[in-house]
């Protein structure tokens, strides 16, 4: 949707970034001994353009391990930390992630997966691709799992961030995060092309 934004329009809103410190991830004081992992991208590494606005829109496959013992609920919450927006722009919240079991396939955060679809930043209860501005340059997308003692109560059918934020308060005990970067290519041929070569 913003392919089509000027390149301009995105460097004049270069600077405009929330920053890793706003992601929830951030706000949780938890130890980070859940690894998050990917076998579309690594760590800090580029996420293949299949799984954001300029391919296919899917979500990207996560796996998860080293929860603790005593998890019984699981929640992913994926930001974008460079959106040109005061709050990192959520891309999806999965509410009821598999405590066991092998993670997410690709295209599995969906309102029809059965992992309890909350709202993203455009109110849909689905996956929504990475679309940067083109020239507003990388940005850093973190796909943050947090695991609590139990289901939260009173989150609701399909909750947005702030409900999330909300009942993180309560009860976590673990928190991982995955980040993948993207950045728009910086026309219509390299973007064929690096479509081309994944």
């Amino acid at each position: 949707m913003l392919q089509v934004l000027p390149a301009g329009f995105g460097r004049l809103l270069s600077r405009m970034r929330p920053g890793i410190n706003a992601l929830l991830f951030a706000g949780v004081n938890v130890p980070a001994v859940i690894e998050v992992t990917s076998p579309a991208f690594v760590q800090g590494g580029i996420i293949p353009a299949l799984y954001t606005a300029d391919g296919a829109g899917l979500s990207p496959p996560i796996a998860w391990r080293g929860l603790p013992e005593d998890a019984a609920a699981l929640m992913l919450v994926v930001e974008d930390a460079d959106s040109p927006t005061p709050r990192p722009l959520v891309h999806a919240i999965a509410t009821r992630l598999p405590v066991q079991g092998p993670g997410l396939a690709a295209g599995d955060l969906t309102s029809i997966s059965g992992v309890g679809m909350g709202r993203n930043s455009y109110f849909r209860t689905d996956w929504l691709p990475p679309d940067p501005p083109p020239g507003h340059g990388p940005h850093r997308y973190a796909f943050q799992i947090f695991a609590l003692r139990r289901r939260p109560e009173g989150l609701g059918e399909n909750p947005g961030r702030g409900a999330v934020r909300a009942a993180l308060g309560k009860g976590v005990v673990a928190k991982g995060c995955l980040i993948g970067v993207y950045a728009r290519p910086a026309s219509r041929s390299l973007g064929r092309i690096s479509r081309g070569s994944r």
